[in-house]
């Protein structure tokens, strides 16, 4: 039976602390454990967290990642001047339905008119946007360019 002030760790599960630059006689004097000379021997010897001993960093050799406007970038279907003057007659009403359903555009993105080419019919144009070049070459065929929503 043991008795509680008697109780003692085991032998050997307690280590004790290493006193460094006690002395000579210690073994841990001198250079306290550190070695002769090198970056590790003085204060202030430490590399930063994530060196690479003059490799680049890992965290600069992968990829960047995380936030981006693209995801809120506006993307145009677009249709030229030209060719509205091509597959369209006087005092017709050009929609993006109308374009569509004529094939003139493949997808459901919103419709911008660029002024590429000549433009000689007088048309009423509704789109979601227009380049200047554009609407000037519209209205001065007497045509009306609408800005839709």
């Amino acid at each position: 039976m043991s008795i509680l002030h008697t109780l003692k760790p085991k032998f050997g599960s307690k280590k004790r602390r290493k006193r460094l630059g006690t002395g000579s006689g210690s073994g841990h004097g001198q250079t306290s454990t550190r070695g002769q000379k090198g970056q590790n021997s003085t204060s202030g010897g430490t590399k930063r967290r994530g060196f690479e001993g003059g490799q680049t960093p890992l965290l600069r050799r992968i990829p960047k990642s995380g936030f981006n406007n693209m995801r809120f970038k506006k993307v145009y279907e677009w249709v030229n001047t030209k060719v509205l003057d091509r597959f369209f007659n006087d005092d017709d009403e050009i929609t993006p339905q109308l374009l569509r359903s004529r094939r003139i555009l493949r997808s459901n993105n919103p419709v911008k008119v660029l002024g590429t080419g000549e433009i000689k019919k007088r048309l009423t144009v509704s789109a979601q946007a227009f380049s200047k070049s554009a609407r000037g070459k519209i209205e001065k065929a007497g045509g009306k360019a609408t800005v839709i929503k």
